[in-house]
């Protein structure tokens, strides 16, 4: 808590009582013949027709999902379709009023919110932009693919391109807005405001807040929504978020060009139920939606239902609603009342509900109520309308026989080139700022106290003598950090860190000491104990294009984070088809000392995700010159530290750790110790124990290489590869549990890679199969030097003498497997 403020127990427990805002519930109820003076008859028929392309846009899916058809034209759809036949008022209302500024983000049941910003931007850009926008997307394959249906008219030639782009993408084809790789519940197009949506419920919360804090912080016109549904608000990660947005610290420390509520809607499309769970009656407690925001802030969110069956009273909620946003006194919840007509996907029998009960809200139809407004106030005739609902129709027939023909629209072929996908898991490129611009810091780095105190610093654990360097004066790992990321800070404007306790204490093991004195509070700021909005709103912030230090305390906490770092962090150059960069470093800490669920190595976790980079650096040298890397790199980086050694100098460099920039490529192995007889192989803090298990294999003749993995992923293996074929054995050795570890897929690589050249099998050490225990008993859980040679001794290389402390026999290891030990 910053010394700025008292919290004082006088005020705390005197007596009083609490009153809550009164939350309105549908308060606007008016027609189109009510508000002929607010909107052009054009404007009238744009709403009827968005309405109506969104519920002829999902009678195709459905059609060709259960009847392998639509009007003649045949088709085999097997992919997702979680339908939005019914909400089409909510998602046109809400799209309506934003301009080309803001930016929505949506769940697996966004196709109506895809469709009515679509069309929305088209008709706010100018005809030179929208030809430039068509062109430069995928080399203007996607233009070309329907540009003869416009006839000139580049309006039109968009609204076939934004159906053909979004058409093709959940068909699976190259031509569509993610090359297919995002598909129905993924799909985006960010050049019409129309960000990632998300196939995980309530995952685009937390994402969405990183998107708001970057327009805060980069001071960038423009709101954002999040759309989501009120299922989602049986998800932790969805509370995290709405907390997140509205923290104390944006009106209360923040500098006063910074300071106010995010631009952030929650829009929850309440259609009555989450899966075939009823939330209003059977899943959920709050009865009335809106009335969760009260729970939140003191103001409740602004929190509002809306008559989402009625697209004027939407638009009407969100012009009043920017203008508090735009007055800094967000985030604002929106209980938006629809209902959809269809199961929650195709394959949905919708047997938790009555047939009575859908025939009520299909009596009360969204757009054939506005139809007959339309018509009553003289804004259409029914004939003119009719035109517009044959037309759409025509369009989609029209656009579906383009998207399914495989001349037009091929799929990627994953025969011809087999990293087609896997490809984009990497953007691997350069970015050494985000933006251009000075970053906002609060004095010359030259005059940073601890900066000023790391150059005094002994770069190099040993004297001239040999003797080691006191402890206090070693420049360690904390300090090679520390240097790294105050370097970035003073480079790119964009860059932010935030986690539990990062300012004032500087971060619980000491690594930000001194940034505080650097930083004002929008660069670097503490979070809620959120571990999961924590990932995600770093995953939002880099969307937007920002670069982000987010941290988790404990290793073990990425359980309370494992869908914001391995489905979000992890997969979204790949799903945007490498559209958008994720320039994120989470910093990890690797626990010790304070038992079963503080002091867990779980690398081997993020390394089996696809499309995370994975590192482990355990000296001053590679901790400085790897996080150098990661901060100019354009990919998400799990950068894991061991608590064991933040205080640990360098004892491997004798020129010690160099005081400019340097950057150490991620992926490369380090040979701390050169030998000729055995090859051990580290990852992370074992690095210690190896060198010292190879200092007493000396006295039994054996000549030990030692190398430093550094990185898990990605990882190249030609030093390892030429080290055992000089060697001819290896030994892998790390803190994670020896079960599921990362060290096994690298043993069963090496013994591919270099099959001819190994006297006896790969043996992997790791810790041992159960909970970490209390310090006084850790040498018995993380592996020791003695541990590597009993390994040695009795599946290597029999050590003359010597007499193994622990148990490597085969028929001990069968033992132990055979009871899950």
């Amino acid at each position: 808590m910053p010394q700025s403020q008292f919290y004082d127990p006088n005020v705390v427990r005197a007596k009083g009582e609490l009153r809550i805002p009164t939350i309105p519930l549908n308060t606007y109820q008016k027609c189109v013949k009510d508000e002929r003076n607010n909107f052009t008859d054009e404007e009238f028929i744009n709403i009827f027709h968005d309405m109506q392309a969104i519920r002829e846009f999902e009678t195709m899916i459905f059609s060709v999902r259960t009847t392998k058809q639509y009007n003649g034209v045949d088709y085999v759809y097997t992919g997702p379709a979680h339908l939005y036949t019914g909400q089409e008022a909510a998602a046109v209302g809400m799209a309506y009023t934003l301009d080309l500024s803001d930016a929505i983000f949506g769940s697996h049941r966004s196709h109506g919110e895809v469709l009515a910003r679509g069309y929305s931007a088209i008709r706010q850009l100018g005809d030179d932009e929208l030809t430039k926008i068509m062109r430069t997307f995928n080399n203007g394959k996607t233009m070309a693919a329907v540009g003869t249906r416009s006839q000139g008219n580049v309006k039109k030639l968009a609204q076939d391109f934004l159906l053909y782009g979004f058409m093709a993408e959940l068909f699976g084809r190259e031509n569509g807005f993610t090359r297919g790789l995002g598909n129905s519940m993924h799909v985006f197009f960010a050049p019409f405001g129309i960000y990632p949506n998300n196939a995980i419920v309530g995952g685009s919360a937390g994402i969405t807040v990183g998107a708001a804090l970057y327009k805060k912080v980069m001071k960038q016109k423009g709101l954002v929504v999040c759309n989501i549904g009120d299922g989602a608000l049986g998800c932790g990660p969805v509370w995290e978020a709405m907390n997140f947005a509205s923290m104390e610290q944006f009106t209360k420390l923040w500098d006063d060009a910074h300071k106010g509520g995010l631009k952030l809607v929650f829009n929850f499309f309440n259609n009555g139920y989450g899966m075939g769970g009823q939330t209003d009656g059977e899943t959920m407690a709050y009865g009335t939606l809106a009335r969760v925001g009260a729970g939140i802030n003191a103001d409740a969110m602004h929190s509002e239902r809306v008559d989402g069956y009625n697209p004027l009273a939407v638009i009407d909620a969100y012009r009043r609603k920017r203008k508090l946003l735009e007055e800094g006194k967000g985030p604002v919840l929106l209980d938006v009342v629809t209902y959809r007509y269809v199961g929650h996907s195709t394959t949905d029998a919708s047997t938790y509900r009555t047939k009575e009960e859908i025939e009520t809200w299909q009596a009360q139809d969204s757009i054939q109520a506005y139809r007959r407004q339309l018509i009553e106030a003289g804004v259409a005739t029914d004939e003119e309308l009719t035109a517009i609902e044959d037309g759409i129709k025509n369009d989609i027939t029209e656009i579906l026989k383009l998207s399914v023909d495989d001349a037009v629209s091929p799929r990627a072929d994953l025969k011809q080139n087999p990293d087609a996908i896997r490809g984009f898991n990497f953007s691997n490129e350069r970015i050494e700022v985000c933006a251009v611009g000075e970053p906002d810091v609060l004095i010359p780095l030259a005059e940073n106290p601890r900066f000023v105190k790391n150059q005094k610093k002994a770069r190099y654990a040993f004297d001239e003598n040999g003797e080691a360097v006191s402890k206090i004066r070693q420049f360690n790992v904390r300090d090679a950090l520390f240097e790294a990321i105050i370097h970035k800070f003073y480079q790119d404007p964009t860059l932010i860190a935030f986690g539990e306790d990062n300012r004032d204490w500087g971060g619980a093991f000491g690594v930000y000491g001194g940034l505080t004195e650097s930083l004002p509070y929008h660069r670097f700021f503490n979070a809620p104990i959120s571990e999961g909005t924590i990932v995600s709103s770093a995953v939002g912030y880099a969307l937007m294009g920002g670069r982000a230090i987010p941290e988790l305390m404990y290793c073990d906490f990425l359980g309370r984070a494992g869908d914001e770092v391995f489905n979000q962090l992890a997969k979204w150059q790949a799903m945007s088809a490498g559209a958008l960069k994720m320039p994120v470093v989470l910093r990890v800490s690797v626990g010790n000392k304070y038992g079963a669920q503080h002091s867990q190595d779980w690398t081997s976790l993020a390394a089996h995700i696809p499309g995370l980079k994975v590192c482990f650096p355990v000296t001053p040298y590679d901790a400085k010159g790897m996080m150098n890397a990661a901060l100019a790199g354009s990919d998400p980086v799990v950068f894991f530290e061991s608590q064991k050694l933040y205080d640990k100098g360098e004892e491997f460099r004798r020129e010690g750790v160099p005081e400019e920039y340097y950057e150490i490529p991620l992926g490369e192995p380090d040979i701390k110790r050169t030998g000729t007889d055995l090859t051990i192989l580290s990852v992370g803090a074992s690095l210690y124990p190896a060198m010292e298990a190879a200092k007493q294999l000396e006295s039994f003749g054996v000549s030990a290489e030692v190398i430093d993995a550094r990185s898990l992923v990605p990882f190249n293996y030609e030093p390892v590869n030429e080290s055992v074929k000089k060697t001819g054995r290896i030994v892998l050795v790390s803190d994670a549990c020896e079960r599921g570890s990362h060290m096994n897929d690298m043993a069963r690589n090496v013994t591919e890679f270099c099959f001819g050249w190994l006297d006896a099998p790969p043996v992997v050490v790791g810790a041992s199969n159960g909970i970490s225990p209390c310090p006084e008993l850790e040498h018995y859980y993380y592996p020791q030097a003695s541990w590597i040679l009993s390994a040695v001794h009795q599946k290597i290389l029999p050590l003359k003498g010597y007499v193994p402390e622990f148990n490597y026999q085969t028929l001990e290891k069968m033992r132990r497997e055979r009871l899950g030990l």
